[in-house]
């Protein structure tokens, strides 16, 4: 079971290209029913424009990179999100565009240059790793380059300008409608990229193991290990010998839980680049072994597993939970067990039962760790 698609249509009145554009939506994009305003102000902005080769910074579902691929020498889309990124290739076969997919923690981790780079910050987006993004994006673009920005002051746009402002020779502003706006910056001659997004080392003490846990702005609890994953840890077990997996593992609390408590094999996976690249570090710091996955969900993953140990984000909707435990079904071994965490004024039942029976309920303060059986 797999869940549910939308398909949106946008219509196109250029020259170059089909006179309608199709793209296929999810749960767990940003805004999956409707396209973001802040991405059609890009596209009017540039459809007229020369951008060369393009540069789509969190491309979301690919909506701004599929469109400007008729119009650009090369496109190449990147995302933190392996889901977005499933969705951003899927809608460039769709429209049988020509564009790159690129799943990575950082616009600096492209090893090639651009002529011209566009971002539409979406609202959720904490400013300082917004703005780390468009700092990284800057070193990756040609001499003469330019970073387009779109977005509203309720969005953060004001402090992004002036971020870009304090480092480019030249911000104008090019484009509005409403109470939309798209700035564009000029590439410095030389420039270093400031860090606006620092890594931290959190110390935690759980189940009477010491973890050191690496974080970063943005992620799930970066500052403290939130009561679910602590609950989670606190009821589950691992034998010596197991094929653990910590699934929707975040900065890796719960996989480096395991690898310090068991001889296991353990296997650490999140939709979120960043999350991942965090997820590395903690196992660095706290001195065990792991192998790390960015993956939406289970894709990707070839192996099985006798346990899963889980928090899974309930807010990204029931299509992205239908999809986890729908994989996690897939990769559990017969017999295997599952140990999920949620709210206690939730009930995962449902999603639980694509996986097994429950066989334990351990009830916290605040959460309920279900165990179930396949």
């Amino acid at each position: 079971m797999t869940g549910p698609t939308d398909r949106l249509s946008l219509a196109s009145h250029a020259d170059a290209g089909p006179p309608e554009y199709h793209f296929e939506t999810a749960d767990g994009l940003d805004s999956p029913d409707q396209f973001r305003d802040a991405e059609l102000a890009l596209l009017e902005a540039l459809s007229e424009r020369t951008v060369g080769n393009l540069l789509v910074v969190q491309a979301n579902y690919g909506v701004v990179g599929v469109v400007l691929a008729a119009f650009a020498d090369g496109v190449r889309m990147t995302e933190t999100s392996a889901r977005a990124t499933r969705f951003c290739r899927r809608n460039v076969a769709l429209n049988d565009a020509t564009a790159e997919v690129s799943l990575v923690d950082s616009p600096a981790a492209l090893g090639e240059t651009f002529e011209t780079a566009c971002y539409a910050p979406a609202g959720y987006t904490p400013i300082p790793v917004g703005k780390q993004r468009l700092v990284d994006a800057l070193p990756v673009l040609d001499p003469g380059g330019r970073l387009f920005v779109a977005g509203e002051t309720t969005t953060g746009l004001d402090r992004y300008e002036r971020c870009l402002t304090e480092h480019c020779p030249r911000v104008e502003a090019v484009h509005e409608r409403g109470d939309l706006r798209v700035v564009a910056a000029t590439r410095p001659d030389e420039f270093d990229p400031p860090r606006y997004v620092m890594p931290r080392t959190i110390e935690v003490s759980v189940a009477g193991v010491d973890l050191s846990l690496v974080t970063v702005p943005g992620l799930f609890s970066p500052g403290e290990l939130d009561h679910g994953t602590r609950h989670l840890i606190e009821t589950a077990t691992v034998e010596d010998g197991e094929d653990v997996l910590d699934l929707a593992c975040g900065y890796g609390p719960v996989g480096t839980w395991a690898a310090s408590v068991a001889d296991v094999d353990v296997t650490l996976a999140d939709d979120d680049a960043r999350a991942t690249a965090c997820a590395e570090g903690s196992l660095d710091a706290t001195g065990v072994a792991g192998t790390v996955v960015t993956a939406d969900g289970t894709r990707g993953i070839d192996r099985r597993f006798d346990r899963i140990l889980c928090n899974p984000p309930t807010h990204a909707g029931s299509g992205v939970l239908t999809d986890l435990f729908a994989g996690a079904a897939d990769v559990l071994r017969s017999g295997g067990e599952m140990a999920v965490v949620h709210h206690e004024t939730l009930n995962l039942d449902e999603y639980l039962r694509q996986v097994g029976e429950v066989r334990a309920r351990h009830r916290g303060e605040e959460h309920t760790v279900v165990v179930v059986e396949k």
